[in-house]
């Protein structure tokens, strides 16, 4: 029978596409890269998330964020994601949990009713926290490493953590993970040095920071302001989707 899937089950087969309708996948970070990542995988025929961030979608979010509109601006991202899950596809059961994940709160989310966890989320303490929930769980990981201050696309590449290369952020969860006796993890990560945005505090979020109202978090609050632009978060997040459908139905790379 034809279904808004069958470009897809030409490729997979039917057997995929019924393990991709059985999982569920946890999202945290529903940015640059998790929003894309929530996007592929729905139209992939996952049907089951749970979406976890606590940020509302700003102005500065229009350049980059699937989820980001003139009128989504203000709106917490989750929610917006969720809508825009359903909208694609209605029978999709869609869990949004409005807060960011920490050592603090790890215990209260369900590590084993998922069948996938998506990293997406910006600070190392909260990486570190869900990699060994995940490893604890027994839960396959894959993380996003920096997709900020980057214009190549075409430099992320599919590694163990411990075979990454240039990527700062990489490096420091290199160091931290092997500290804590994690011997792999799947990642995406870029080998495009770096480059220095300017410091240009007439469009800096860091002294002009027009955050939705009452948004808990705020860009003064942040220690570096990245430059970003929309090829870029998106393609990791792409990269990363492909991952885990490959992943979840077993497809092996040649």
């Amino acid at each position: 029978m034809l279904t808004q899937f069958s470009r897809t089950e030409l490729l997979l087969g039917k057997e995929a596409m019924d393990r991709l309708s059985g999982s569920k996948v946890a999202v945290f970070g529903i940015g640059g890269v998790g929003g894309y990542v929530c996007e592929a995988l729905v139209r992939s025929g996952v049907k089951a998330f749970e979406l976890v961030d606590d940020d509302k979608v700003c102005l500065t979010n229009l350049n980059r964020q699937i989820i980001a509109t003139r009128k989504t601006v203000g709106r917490y991202k989750a929610e917006v994601m969720k809508e825009r899950i359903l909208e694609i596809n209605p029978e999709a059961d869609v869990t949004v949990r409005k807060c960011f994940f920490l050592p603090e709160n790890a215990d209260e989310f369900s590590f084993e009713e998922y069948d996938y966890v998506v990293d997406a989320v910006d600070t190392v303490t909260a990486k570190i926290a869900l990699v060994m929930k995940a490893q604890e769980k027994g839960v396959p990981i894959i993380s996003s490493m920096g997709a900020g201050n980057k214009l190549d696309a075409s430099r992320f590449r599919v590694a163990d953590i411990y075979e990454t290369r240039v990527c700062p952020l990489a490096k420091v969860m290199r160091r931290e993970l092997k500290k804590r006796g994690v011997k792999k993890l799947k990642v995406v990560y870029s080998e495009e040095q770096p480059i220095r945005p300017l410091n240009d505090m007439s469009i800096s979020c860091r002294t002009n920071c027009i955050c939705p109202p009452r948004a808990k978090h705020k860009c003064t609050e942040r220690r570096d302001i990245p430059g970003s632009a929309a090829f870029v978060p998106s393609v990791a997040g792409l990269i990363i989707a492909g991952e885990v459908v490959k992943d979840l139905c077993n497809i092996k790379a040649e």
